[in-house]
């Protein structure tokens, strides 16, 4: 069985990345991650593609004229390398481009730290519910769509955040779930696509 064929795009370190290249290698996910898109040249991302062999693309957002000519160079990268699923795993932008959009359609997917619509758009949701008093906050996974973490949920899981005493307890509580969970929903359209 051809396994589904995954792009990522990152910003930073890249530890939901990570988490994904080890549960491939592990078997746990029958996906290939064919690239990686990277928007910062010395993205923490990088490190992890090189171990695993995947290779990098830098897409450098200060060469363009507007967002929509950056996006058009991403959407040629997934094309040439035949990607049935983009997966944002850190990804510090907002796609713009309706082509880009339009041409992956239900096929790019992000997960946000937080359950939607709580926190929606927000770059630092774990801090936010951590301020805001919640005792439980969480993940969402959606799919992406032209209205900023709008786009149809996927999946969603609750964590008990009532015992952390900072927001970067938060933060942690919840990335360790977003590990398990990016990989789970990756699996599960994988499974899909096989029918």
């Amino acid at each position: 069985m051809d396994k589904l064929r995954v792009a990522v795009l990152a910003s930073g370190r890249g530890s939901n990345f990570l988490a994904i290249l080890e549960r491939i290698a592990n078997g746990e996910v029958h996906a290939e991650v064919k690239v990686l898109i990277v928007d910062k040249p010395d993205a923490g991302a990088i490190a992890h593609a090189k171990k695993y062999n995947v290779p990098v693309e830098f897409v450098d957002f200060s060469k363009f004229v507007n967002r929509e000519d950056a996006d058009k160079r991403i959407k040629e990268i997934l094309d040439a390398n035949k990607i049935e699923l983009v997966v944002l795993a850190g990804y510090m932008r907002i796609i713009r481009s309706k082509e880009l959009l339009s041409a992956y359609h239900n096929r790019i997917i992000n997960i946000h730290p937080s359950l939607l619509p709580e926190f929606k758009g927000s770059t630092h949701a774990q801090k936010d519910a951590f301020e805001s008093g919640c005792k439980v906050s969480g993940l969402t996974i959606h799919y992406v769509t032209g209205d900023v973490d709008g786009g149809k949920i996927i999946y969603q899981k609750e964590v008990d955040i009532s015992d952390c005493k900072t927001a970067d307890e938060v933060a942690a509580k919840i990335l360790k779930e977003e590990h398990n969970s990016y990989s789970k929903v990756i699996e599960q359209i994988a499974k899909q696509r096989k029918g």
